[in-house]
């Protein structure tokens, strides 16, 4: 077992970092897991490349033990927008409903699905300020959708969906959940789910290059592998003729994976249930917190949840138009790394978030209290 205080002890990163919502830098795990891996493949010696291929099994191991499917329902992806095209790509009727407030990875999917594919139709879900909730669902799940897809945490507000609650309303349709923003940090029965997809890059720290697509036995029997390469079959011989795609999750892949990357991946999982997510879970609540005393204690509006329940590790500041400017720069100043958008600023801390970095966040709020 791994210590949360042994965890936090493998984030590298320089203080000021706040934005694992759009990547986390490597961990000390990960990046020792990579020279290795590097060194066996630059050294090509004999059967090693062949060793290499059991990553596979590994990173769906990992994977299995942090989503509650099995490891032959996952398949690895090399990120989350492939995932969610085979999804999407494989839904063979109805429509799909889903919010246009949805990060792009989603939205696309089922629109390009729609066009190229004319067999399912996106719906488009009215939320509340951008979060999707079971009683939205309930009151606008129509008799043809046979899908709904939803974020775990939104990447604008930093909601945490109910997707348990969201499981009982829509009843047996497809749920179709991008998991990427919450995956590895927060602690949520992802088995309701007939669809879960999530990349490493972010609060994993795994890299780019690294996810997952895992699939219930039901969206098995409702998905069509519709883009299935020559190692999506069951065959041992991949000449001389084409083979019907798996019936596992296997089917649902292309081409032969980056095995490198599914070992930086499984390492980094491998870490993560090592410590435990509800650990992992409180640590970052409690930096949450800090950054909501800081918010506070300078009068920055917080447009994200203060609930617990109903959040991640993000935390949306939402000052007045005009004062948007001067908190950017502020932050910037501090060298403070966020998310700075039109209307907002996002701060994104995890575990390892250091003293050092809140103090870094409490000068910047101080110079921007002085600018405006």
């Amino acid at each position: 077992m791994t210590t949360i205080e042994e965890f936090a002890a493998g984030f590298r990163e320089e203080p000021g970092y706040l934005d694992y919502g759009r990547v986390g830098p490597l961990s000390q795990t990960v990046l020792a897991e990579t020279a290795g891996q590097n060194e066996i493949l630059s050294r090509g010696r004999y059967g090693s490349i062949e060793r290499m291929r059991a990553e596979d099994l590994r990173v769906r191991e990992a994977v299995a033990a942090l989503a509650g499917f099995a490891a032959g329902q996952i398949v690895f992806q090399p990120n989350t927008s492939t995932g969610l095209m085979h999804a999407m790509f494989g839904l063979t009727g109805g429509e799909v409903l889903l919010s246009k407030g949805e990060f792009p990875s989603i939205t696309y999917a089922a629109v390009r699905a729609a066009q190229a594919m004319h067999v399912v139709t996106p719906t488009w879900l009215e939320t509340d300020h951008g979060r999707v909730t079971p009683g939205q669902l309930r009151e606008q799940v129509g008799p043809n959708t046979t899908a709904v897809a939803v974020s775990l945490v939104d990447s604008r507000t930093g909601y945490l969906a109910d997707i348990d609650g969201i499981r009982q309303v829509i009843g047996d349709r497809l749920l179709i959940v991008d998991a990427i923003q919450g995956f590895g940090v927060v602690d949520v029965p992802y088995e309701v789910a007939d669809v879960v997809v999530a990349g490493g890059q972010k609060w994993a720290r795994a890299g780019w290059g690294t996810g997952f697509l895992a699939v219930s036995e039901r969206a098995l029997d409702h998905l069509t592998p519709v883009m299935s390469g020559f190692t999506g079959t069951d065959a041992t011989e991949m000449f001389d003729e084409v083979a019907e795609p798996s019936q596992s999750a296997r089917a649902f892949s292309i081409s032969n994976p980056d095995c490198v990357a599914q070992a930086r991946f499984a390492a980094a999982l491998e870490e993560i249930a090592s410590v435990g997510v509800g650990e992992i879970n409180a640590a970052v609540s409690d930096n949450v917190e800090r950054v909501l005393e800081l918010a506070d204690e300078y009068a920055i509006p917080v447009g994200s949840s203060r609930t617990a329940a109903e959040r991640a590790g993000m935390v949306v500041l939402e000052p007045a138009a005009q004062h948007l400017t001067a908190l950017s720069a502020s932050l910037h100043n501090h060298g403070i790394t966020s998310t700075i958008r039109p209307s907002n600023v996002r701060l994104s801390v995890h575990a390892g978030t250091t003293v050092d970095t809140f103090e870094m966040l409490r000068a910047a709020f101080v110079s921007y209290g002085s600018a405006i």
